[in-house]
Order: structure tokens, then C-alpha cells, then sequence
């Protein structure tokens, strides 16, 4: 009886060895497939930052937040340990690639191929109308075309929870959500003030507050010319690309 027991010991210890083992190489080749995935679509990035050369500050800006997102993208991926922080790692990239579109079209140049979608796109809507406001003691600017007052391009998504809609800008107004991870006590008004009533932001400012936008577009809306294409992974409340954001627009006071 004894040496039964010792047996179905051995067996069972064995069994849990092997499975281990194969869930670790399971684990392993998951995370290879997703980090090259990840490095295709970064490689994708790279040949576009280096290969353009702006030609005027709407491109400039959206050429040097692509070389960021290059940049952190590829750090991601040297650094991810799983599956998921790859697929954050290409989500990094994506964005890149909105922002290199952007600078093509500030050049009037082809566009692209479409791009898969970002995290919170799908909710945030676009800026489609200019639209000027007061806020702080400053003026900002909401566009769906680029121009000389309005060079800071945003690919629509969430930044610290909250949805911010596709558009260019007079400034990065989401810059102080993006820094600190959480928003001022005057973002709900700036977003009421800038847009309250816009057709292309079907929601309102309690479900900006509350993070739970849901913009009411035709689905053959075209993002100011960035159709989003097919849909993307999940990339986080604030998709672990929170890194240095070239503004290239002045003071940014908490709002």
C-alpha cells in the first residue's frame, strides 16, 4: 500500500512538473509573438518619423509626438515581462502612427493606409468645427483641420480616465491630465465651455467627468481624413504611454 502511495506521489508531482513547464513555454511563446507583433507595427512608426520632414509647426509637432510615442513604444517592449505590456507596447506605437498621418496631412500629402483603433476612440468622438473659447485667462481653439493657431494634434482616446475627442488644438489643454494622471477642478467646464452642443462629441460633460462618453457618430463618420479602420487592443485609461508630451504650446496652469 505504501509504495502505491509513493507512486501516485510521484505521478502527481510529475503531472504538475510537466504542466508547469508547459504553461511556462505556453507563456513564453505568447509574450515572443506579442512583442514581435509589437516591434512590426514600432518598425511600421520608425520608417515614417525618420522618413518625413515637416514643413510647417502643425507637422513639426505632430512629427515630434510620433518620434515620443517611437521612442516609448520601443522601451515598452524591451521592457514587457507578459502578453499584455506588448500589446500596450503596439498601442504606443498606433498612436505614433495617428500622429504621423496627422503630419501628412498638415503637408497635404497622402494620409496612409487606415490604422487599427486606439483604446477610447471609439468613445471620444472629433472636434468637427472650429471653435474658440475662453478659459483661465486664455484662448483655446478647437479644430478638425490643422492650421498655424491650432498645430497640437490629439488621435481622440482617453487620457487619465476621461475621453478627449480627435481634433487639433491651440494647445494640448489635456497636457496637465497627462503629467499628473488625474484632472483639475475646472477640466468639466473647459470641456462644457469647448463642446457643449458639437455634433461630432455626442456626449456631455457628466460623462466626460465620469469617464463613460459614448460619441453618437455615423459610422462612416471620417475622422477629420483618420479613419480609425479595424479595431485595436485595449490600451489602459491612460495606456502606459504617459511620457513626455512636446507641447510646443506655453503655459498649461492645472484646469
Amino acid at each position: 500500500m505504501l509504495w502505491w502511495l509513493i507512486v501516485i506521489v510521484v505521478v502527481c508531482v510529475g503531472t504538475l512538473l510537466y504542466l508547469r513547464a508547459e504553461q511556462n513555454k505556453r507563456n513564453a511563446r505568447e509574450l515572443e509573438e506579442a512583442k514581435a507583433d509589437a516591434r512590426v507595427t514600432n518598425e511600421r512608426l520608425g520608417g515614417q518619423v525618420y522618413q518625413l520632414s515637416p514643413r510647417n509647426e502643425a507637422a513639426r509637432q505632430a512629427l515630434a509626438d510620433g518620434s515620443e510615442r517611437y521612442n516609448a513604444a520601443g522601451s515598452q517592449i524591451d521592457r514587457a515581462s507578459s502578453p499584455a505590456q506588448a500589446r500596450l507596447a503596439k498601442q504606443s506605437a498606433l498612436e505614433g502612427l495617428y500622429y504621423i498621418r496627422a503630419a501628412r496631412l498638415a503637408m497635404d500629402m497622402d494620409p496612409g493606409p487606415p490604422i487599427p483603433t486606439i483604446d477610447g476612440q471609439d468613445i471620444a468622438g472629433q472636434v468637427d468645427e472650429k471653435r474658440t473659447v475662453a478659459h483661465n485667462g486664455r484662448t483655446i481653439t478647437a479644430s478638425p483641420s490643422p492650421s498655424a493657431g491650432t498645430p497640437n494634434y490629439f488621435p481622440g482616446g482617453r487620457v487619465a480616465g476621461r475621453p478627449v475627442p480627435a481634433g487639433w488644438y491651440s494647445e494640448p489643454w489635456w497636457k496637465p491630465a497627462l503629467i499628473a494622471g488625474a484632472w483639475g477642478a475646472g477640466s468639466v467646464l473647459l470641456f462644457t465651455t469647448m463642446f457643449a452642443g458639437m455634433g461630432g462629441v455626442g456626449y456631455d460633460a457628466q460623462a466626460f467627468e465620469d469617464g463613460t462618453g459614448e460619441a453618437a457618430l455615423d459610422p462612416g463618420y471620417d475622422q477629420a481624413g483618420l479613419d480609425p479602420g479595424d479595431s485595436g487592443t485595449d490600451f489602459g485609461s491612460n495606456g502606459g504611454y504617459d511620457s513626455g508630451f512636446d507641447s510646443g504650446g506655453g503655459g498649461f496652469d492645472a484646469f
